[in-house]
């Protein structure tokens, strides 16, 4: 058995790879924020460890890849936005395998917030087909939060799948505390 200790990335590519555009361009201040040191975020990305892939590459190569990198990731920071598709690309076979298979937890990191007290219709039109799916049948071991440093970092670091006691992430609806938010300054 792999050791898991990567966190998995997972995003709408929206069709590009302009990484200006789209999806990517989170992706990317993720890694930034991973990189320099002005910032707390430290995360072992799971992208960066397997063979990469070419744009002219197969589905099948990459899916691939894909799922050589999910199997040694403790967690998936999935991001979504508001140009995240329901049904297109790989987004949905990513989520699928996470959840069905390798039975990962997903940190869902929602672009444009401060804040996210509750899982609400709002959120929920956000979903792509797979995790609305998984989320309603309760498969999906989730915790909802914005895209923010502080959040993903503490995020990243409390839920995986070696976690224990208060960490096991138990539903598919959780959410950090207004207090969790008010010490990371998100909010008063």
């Amino acid at each position: 058995m792999a050791y898991r200790n990567g966190t998995y990335v997972a995003f709408d590519g929206n069709g590009t790879t302009n990484p200006t555009q789209g999806d990517l361009k989170y992706y990317g201040l993720l890694r930034s924020w991973n990189k320099l040191s002005k910032y707390q975020l430290d995360f072992s990305d799971s992208h960066l460890k397997t063979y990469q892939v070419k744009d002219s590459s197969s589905k099948q190569t990459l899916q691939k890849r894909l799922l050589e990198r999910m199997k040694n990731s403790k967690n998936m920071l999935l991001i979504i936005s508001d140009d995240t598709n329901f049904d297109r690309g790989l987004l949905n076979f990513e989520i699928e395998k996470a959840v069905d298979y390798y039975k990962i937890p997903l940190i869902i990191a929602y672009t444009g917030y401060n804040a996210i007290w509750g899982v609400d219709n709002e959120l929920e039109n956000k979903w792509p087909k797979a995790l609305k799916e998984r989320i309603i049948n309760g498969s999906a071991k989730c915790i909802h939060i914005p895209f923010k440093e502080k959040a993903i970092m503490c995020a990243i670091s409390q839920f995986s799948v070696h976690s224990t006691g208060d960490d096991i992430l138990t539903g598919s609806k959780h959410c950090y505390t207004k207090e969790t938010y008010i010490n990371w300054g998100y909010t008063n």
